[in-house]
């Protein structure tokens, strides 16, 4: 059985949520994929492929993401990869380039490692979940879900994962 992982980084949990609705979206196509926190993840051994997503926070791609990658390298070399990343919260051009930019640079850090497929998806402010002052900025969300249904639909054939008879 081909089973991929679908392992995320959150701060506040809107990757999370989109990590979710990436399995759920591989489940309704047949594929068997699971999600589990980046920090979490001991081994990849069971897995035809890594889905790998965090947000990208001032600039940066979340350190639990970056950890993943430090701590995987032969293992994510020898399996198909795709990653994504949350990041913009206002529909600027300049946002979508500096967060395409960011998940470049941060990736061309890692050698050995070539996605097979890349996402930006837009990001979500829930003001309450911060501290001060972020938690007084306004409440937005650019997560496009179906967008990101669009991307998890390319992903059975990017990752090489038969899915599954339903």
């Amino acid at each position: 059985m081909d089973k991929i992982l679908i392992a995320y980084a959150t701060k506040h949990g809107s990757t999370r949520e989109v990590a979710e609705a990436i399995a759920a979206h591989l489940a309704d196509d047949g594929v068997d994929a699971h999600t589990l926190p980046a920090h979490r993840v001991r081994s990849l051994d069971q897995y035809r492929g890594v889905v790998l997503g965090a947000p990208i926070y001032m600039g940066r791609w979340h350190g639990d993401a970056r950890a993943f990658l430090r701590r995987f390298p032969k293992e994510l070399a020898a399996r198909p990869l795709a990653v994504f990343a949350v990041g913009p919260v206002q529909d600027q051009p300049q946002q979508w380039e500096a967060a395409d930019t960011q998940l470049a640079k941060t990736l061309a850090r890692y050698p050995g490692l070539e996605p097979v497929s890349v996402g930006i998806f837009g990001g979500a402010i829930v003001p309450e979940t911060l501290h001060f002052p972020f938690s007084h900025v306004p409440a937005g969300d650019l997560r496009d879900w179906d967008e990101i249904r669009k991307w998890s639909a390319r992903l059975p054939e990017a990752l090489g994962v038969r899915a599954l008879a339903v």
